[in-house]
């Protein structure tokens, strides 16, 4: 066995348009949930990623998730684990588990019953964590569908959410909404696509909101809609967008990322990010990268 190399850092050096050097970005220490791999497996198909034939290495994908979450450690995060359950082999994908803003948790009611199981071990866990927890009534998938910005829940469908949990889930967090339309099975949830990079702060002398995403992952009335919102987004390329790139954990600073997407990096250098490179790529294999494997709790 050999030890995982640590991840590199990299730091941000370019300049703006007008040559006046990038302000740093300060990172936010954040409060992250995991699920150890114990279980993780490829043995049915719920997206164009998965394969059956082919063969999942459990001694590869522990040592990454390990990894992954020395990596949040390491960048100051404080990291809570729920162990995983036999017979849920993607319950490592903490990420659906739930939403959880300003202490209040909507956990997932998941769309297939190959994930359903994972649904009282999850509410159990935010029972016993979170300060409320309000169990929804229609489909969602969690923070693989929806996603805080600071502002706003960017909440994707056409794949797994049913877009009438959008209101459900933002009447019970008390939050604005914009929805999305995902048109690409290969990105199936919304955090496959879009990564929000930076919530920004408030005042009018404060960050915007910073987000990246591949825009023909989505809808044409969404991708009008993210243009509107967010000017300058970063756009990433199909071909990172395929390694998950934008299923990327940040602090407004850090942003964990996969290292297959060096091009994905340098964008985010040139805006003043660090990008923090991390090799999960067994869990590729069921559709998932970093962000899947890591749900905030707010």
């Amino acid at each position: 066995m050999t030890a995982e190399k640590a991840p590199a850092v990299l730091t941000p050096t370019a300049t703006t348009a007008a040559g006046a050097t990038l302000s740093r970005r300060t990172p936010r220490p954040q409060r992250f949930l995991v699920t150890r791999p114990t279980y993780f497996d490829v043995v049915y198909s719920i997206n164009p990623w998965m394969h059956t034939d082919v063969d999942t290495d459990a001694g590869l994908a522990m040592r990454q998730w390990e990894n992954l979450v020395a990596t949040f450690r390491r960048l100051g995060h404080e990291v809570e684990i729920c162990e995983g359950a036999p017979g849920l082999p993607d319950m490592v994908f903490a990420a659906n588990a739930g939403t959880v803003i300003d202490g209040v948790a909507v956990p997932a009611k998941f769309s297939t019953d190959k994930r359903s199981g994972e649904e009282k071990p999850y509410t159990d866990w935010f029972r016993d964590h979170v300060g409320s927890v309000v169990v929804p009534t229609l489909v969602n998938e969690g923070e693989g569908d929806l996603l805080w910005t600071g502002r706003l829940l960017l909440a994707g469908s056409g794949f797994r959410t049913d877009p009438l949990a959008h209101n459900e889930v933002a009447e019970a967090l008390g939050v604005p909404l914009v929805p999305l339309k995902l048109v690409d099975p290969s990105f199936y949830h919304l955090d496959t696509a879009l990564a929000v990079l930076d919530t920004g702060s408030a005042g009018a002398s404060g960050r915007a909101e910073t987000i990246a995403y591949y825009p023909g992952a989505f809808s044409a009335g969404s991708q009008a809609a993210l243009r509107r919102l967010y000017p300058d987004a970063i756009i990433a390329s199909r071909a990172d967008a395929e390694w998950f790139a934008l299923n990327a954990v940040s602090d407004g600073r850090n942003v964990v990322v996969p290292e297959q997407a060096p091009t994905f990096a340098r964008q985010l250098e040139e805006r003043g990010f660090v990008p923090v490179p991390v090799d999960v790529s067994e869990f590729r294999k069921a559709g998932g990268g970093a962000k899947c494997c890591t749900l905030i709790l707010r």
